[in-house]
């Protein structure tokens, strides 16, 4: 049983895969859709910021992203996008056990630490100065106040990041590169560094932290929350008010994990089509903890390959073992205990 504040219902049934004619290759064209066009617009900003990031900050090597590779091996990992879910379900992560590693979307930055949670690394993936606002934006600090928080933060960031928030951000820093579709671009960034630690994202930032929670650090099973990929029943967008909510624009109609319909954007519906054709092509075990929205979702069921459970499910999951702690420290006791 799973519930918001809108809606109270079940997880749909299990599907083995997707309805017919929505294939793996599929997904992942539609994750593809709109690369070239991407890369039109952002081809001039790439090359300017991984030139002055390279001259400021670098090399990036020094501070790569490889230098944590293994870092978290075959533990579970909690990757958090930004989704509305967030409202109703991120304050369960205080009960988290010490161990599994949170990994988090920047965009986040201000809501999580309203809420006093561990997160031990922040993610960037966005060249444009738009991360530089989101750090606060929708917050109940001062700007100065978070970007003061940062001193005992990690960020793993694009290399090509907008270079304002490397100078904002006052704790550590490792650098990773993405492989553009443009041959004639990666030319030009390799005259300025090579730098060949790559992250592969779907164009998206949790898809990011996704891969290197799993390519980087090692770490299996994945634990998700505010993966939704559509705005909530109340068409909010993210956990907090956003300026995206006035003017939801067009949008495109889902099938969430409850088998409600809910409104999405092109793009991110695009974004969760690379994550299920993930969760269908790449080895691992895939656990939805957002409680809401569309990862793995389609009309009649979701897909097998994606677990879904609640978050606080996980937890109880990962710390049944507790229940004896007591009765194990002192095998005389007279309070026999038995889970199951």
């Amino acid at each position: 049983m799973a519930k918001t504040r809108e809606i109270i219902c079940d997880y749909q049934q299990y599907i083995d895969a997707p309805p017919q004619g929505v294939s793996q290759k599929s997904l992942y064209g539609q994750a593809c859709a709109n690369d070239e066009q991407t890369v039109h617009n952002w081809r001039p900003i790439w090359l300017k910021n991984y030139t002055e990031n390279s001259k400021r900050f670098g090399p990036f090597k020094d501070k790569g992203l490889g230098l944590l590779h293994g870092a978290h091996r075959n533990v579970p990992a909690v990757v958090i996008g930004s989704g509305p879910s967030l409202k109703e379900n991120a304050h369960e992560l205080k009960d988290l056990p010490s161990g599994i590693p949170v990994l988090s979307c920047l965009h986040n930055f201000h809501f999580l630490e309203d809420l006093g949670l561990r997160v031990d690394y922040y993610v960037s993936l966005d060249a444009g100065e738009v991360t530089i606002a989101e750090v606060s934006e929708g917050g109940t600090r001062t700007p100065e106040e978070y970007w003061a928080l940062t001193k005992d933060r990690t960020l793993l960031c694009y290399a090509g990041t907008d270079p304002g928030l490397l100078e904002k951000w006052q704790g550590k820093v490792y650098f990773f590169n993405c492989r553009i579709p443009d041959d004639s671009l990666n030319k030009d960034l390799n005259a300025v560094e090579k730098f060949n630690t790559v992250v592969s994202s779907g164009g998206n930032v949790l898809g990011a932290a996704t891969y290197i929670a799993k390519g980087i650090f090692g770490c299996n099973p994945l634990v998700f929350m505010g993966a939704d990929f559509s705005f909530s029943y109340k068409h909010k967008f993210h956990g907090w008010d956003s300026k995206y909510d006035a003017n939801i624009g067009n949008c495109v109609s889902m099938t969430d994990v409850f088998g409600n319909r809910v409104l999405s954007w092109q793009s991110y519906s695009n974004f969760k089509s690379w994550f299920d054709w993930l969760s269908m092509a790449v080895p691992g075990i895939y656990i939805n903890c957002t409680e809401g929205g569309t990862f793995g979702a389609y009309a009649g069921g979701n897909i097998r390959s994606v677990m879904q459970m609640t978050i606080r499910q996980f937890i109880v999951m990962q710390t049944v073992c507790n229940e004896l702690t007591d009765v194990c420290a002192n095998p005389e006791t007279d309070k026999i205990k038995i889970l199951f």
